[in-house]
């Protein structure tokens, strides 16, 4: 299957990043290559960065074109480690398109659409902790806490305690057979909205690529690593990754956190950037990629 994903806010995520001859670029979820090549046309030296195995083989031979390009077969929230190995002390922006891609979700072997029958596995890097092994083994208060945790399912609670009951006469392994339980734990009527397993599916992949954990790590790591006027442009898919984002980059552009009574400021705390306004797909936009409806972009420039 061609690793095809539709790149949302495509233009607005390149623009963000201000590129210049001069800059180096971390693409920290290269997937098929989109951002990463618009990039590398403009940009001094680019690091597009996945995990997944078979986005690095699609970039290796998509990116090949260009001398200023290195692909590295890492989790973005290895960002300090990738750059040490590289010898690269600082850098002028990082680009991160949250979420899984349309190849993923499209590709009915990796487990990660409720959409198709195939076997329970959601792991990005393609190893580790797959998604049948946290159905099967984590205790039905851990699969009740992830799955409201990570999606605030509602019915997070009778859906657990459905899987547990479920497992004890075989394993769940696939898809379908998960679906089957998410469905039968919830009325009629919460099934109108949208597909019953979708939050569901969200939290048990969030949970098995440790998706927030890794995205709160590589924030502040690429701070770190940052040159003044870089930049860093986060493109989010559900409300748990945009407030994590948006919190990080309010704390970065905090300055005096002195008690209000205080006269003068006495913390000489002075804020290290700016936020820009996030961006949110166009009407264009989301009628031709409806899976945009929930993307956002959020853009921080360091002082």
């Amino acid at each position: 299957m061609e690793f095809v994903h539709k790149s949302v806010l495509f233009d607005e995520a390149v623009k963000a990043l201000d590129l210049n001859e001069n800059k180096i670029i971390v693409d920290g979820t290269a997937g098929g290559g989109g951002h990463s090549k618009e990039i590398a046309k403009a940009a001094k030296r680019l690091i597009a960065v996945d995990r997944d195995p078979d986005a690095v083989k699609v970039l290796k031979s998509r990116l090949g074109q260009f001398d200023n390009v290195t692909v590295v077969h890492d989790n973005f929230s290895n960002i300090k480690a990738i750059l040490s190995s590289l010898n690269i002390d600082k850098i002028d922006g990082l680009l991160l398109d949250l979420g899984v891609s349309s190849f993923q979700l499209d590709n009915g072997d990796r487990g990660f659409s409720y959409h198709q029958n195939a076997p329970l596995d959601m792991r990005m890097s393609k190893s580790g902790l797959s998604a049948a092994d946290v159905v099967n083994t984590y205790s039905q208060n851990e699969l009740a806490d992830i799955i409201y945790r990570y999606s605030e399912e509602k019915y997070s609670r009778s859906i657990a305690a459905n899987i547990v009951k479920a497992r004890q006469d075989k394993p769940i392994e696939t898809t379908f057979e998960l679906v089957d339980i998410i469905k039968a734990s919830m009325p009629q009527k919460a099934m109108r909205d949208s597909h019953p397993a979708r939050r569901t599916f969200q939290a048990i992949r969030i949970e098995v690529n440790a998706e927030l954990d890794a995205l709160k790590s590589a924030l502040d790591d690429a701070f770190d690593c940052l040159n003044p006027g870089g930049r860093i442009a986060v493109i989010t898919f559900h409300s748990l990754e945009d407030r994590i984002v948006k919190e990080k980059f309010a704390h970065w552009c905090k300055g005096c956190t002195c008690p209000k009574e205080f006269p003068v400021c006495v913390c000489g705390n002075k804020p290290k950037g700016k936020a820009y306004k996030s961006v949110s797909p166009s009407a264009a936009e989301l009628e031709e990629n409806p899976r945009a409806r929930s993307s956002r972009l959020r853009i921080f420039e360091k002082y």
